[in-house]
């Protein structure tokens, strides 16, 4: 991180105080914050589960993330929606944002976070079928590049009986919109 900064910053720059400790700092929230899900395992996460003997989606809609793309190492971020039929065991809501973040906190592009998510809750938990939306502001694409300030990409992702029902997918999709439009009018951080 040192030797970039020095190849991007005037050198009397990094003399300032306020540099200093930079490169240590950036090493540190790529390690704790950022890139932190490559210490998670989403089968442990959806270990936890309960037996029951329900058929019916269970779904939880705006669930904040933030990712890393690894194409310019640029943040992206925003809103998750995932839902899935059980197959016999559901999790806790909390471990559904904590699989998103297991996921999310890797260089992942949004498309493939969107996959990882719904092909866990197969593949883990059993699910008959998931989804994963995503809606997200793509630093790629807003500070650099083609600079379009307002612009949101969105992916999705169905697994298993989901994959093969435009019934389920429409119905998770109009899951996704309304929290969508209901989380419209907060401020932006």
């Amino acid at each position: 991180m040192a030797r970039f900064l020095a190849e991007v910053v005037p050198a009397e720059d990094l003399g300032r105080a306020d540099v200093k400790g930079t490169p240590r700092r950036v090493a540190e929230a790529f390690r704790d914050d950022l890139l932190d899900g490559y210490g998670e395992d989403p089968a442990e996460i959806l270990g936890q589960a309960m037996e029951v003997p329900g058929r019916d989606l269970v779904a939880l809609a705006g669930i904040d993330f933030h990712a890393v793309c690894p194409h310019h190492l640029l943040p992206y971020r925003g809103q998750a929606c995932v839902a899935y039929v059980p197959g016999g065991r559901v999790v806790g809501f909390g471990v559904l944002a904590r699989l998103v973040d297991c996921f999310a906190h890797r260089l992942v592009i949004q498309e493939v976070l969107a996959r990882q998510v719904a092909d866990a809750l197969v593949h883990h938990l059993g699910a008959r079928g998931a989804a994963c939306v995503l809606h997200a502001e793509q630093m790629c694409l807003t500070v650099r590049g083609e600079r379009r300030r307002e612009a949101r990409a969105h992916a999705h992702a169905f697994a298993g009986s989901m994959e093969r029902s435009t019934a389920w997918q429409q119905r998770v999709l109009r899951i996704a919109s309304g929290e969508r439009r209901r989380g419209s009018g907060r401020g932006r951080r």
